[in-house]
């Protein structure tokens, strides 16, 4: 399928792996069925990032769950923001919380969750989770649903 028309640049082309976070990567293209609800998930078992105090490598599951709208995040685009992680500092926390605002920045969506699933560093795991629903909908109800029963 071509997808020249949604004017994607990543797709395609010889990958540049950036080597500092880098949301200007992120790229979207057209929902074709934003009347329905759906989700789309996104795994990236292989997160890489750094701690900013002692710049020690810390490795994650990300999983990213979303309700899309009218835009969606191309797939490579997502691969090449990820990895710009791999040489930036930042909490494990951060990391989830910016994840999912800059998904929100770009895409817009009716609803969308991130989870951080950290290696153990000092014998303690830290599984951060951020969830969003858009403002006096029924997703924001869905975002309070899932933050509550959320283990």
């Amino acid at each position: 399928m071509d997808r020249s028309q949604d004017g994607l640049q990543s797709l395609g082309r010889k990958t540049e792996y950036r080597q500092d976070y880098a949301p200007e990567v992120l790229e979207t293209f057209e929902n074709r069925h934003p009347e329905n609800d759906y989700w789309v998930r996104f795994n990236c078992p292989e997160f890489t990032t750094l701690c900013p105090i002692t710049g020690q490598p810390d490795f994650a599951e990300i999983r990213i769950s979303y309700i899309p709208d009218h835009r969606m995040v191309e797939s490579k685009s997502l691969k090449l923001y990820l990895f710009s992680f791999r040489s930036h500092g930042d909490f494990h926390e951060d990391v989830v919380n910016t994840i999912m605002k800059d998904l929100i920045g770009l895409m817009d969506p009716k609803y969308i969750e991130v989870t951080g699933l950290f290696t153990p560093r000092g014998g303690i795991s830290i599984y951060p989770y951020a969830n969003y629903g858009r403002p006096g909908t029924k997703y924001e109800k869905l975002a309070e649903q899932r933050f509550a029963s959320h283990e």
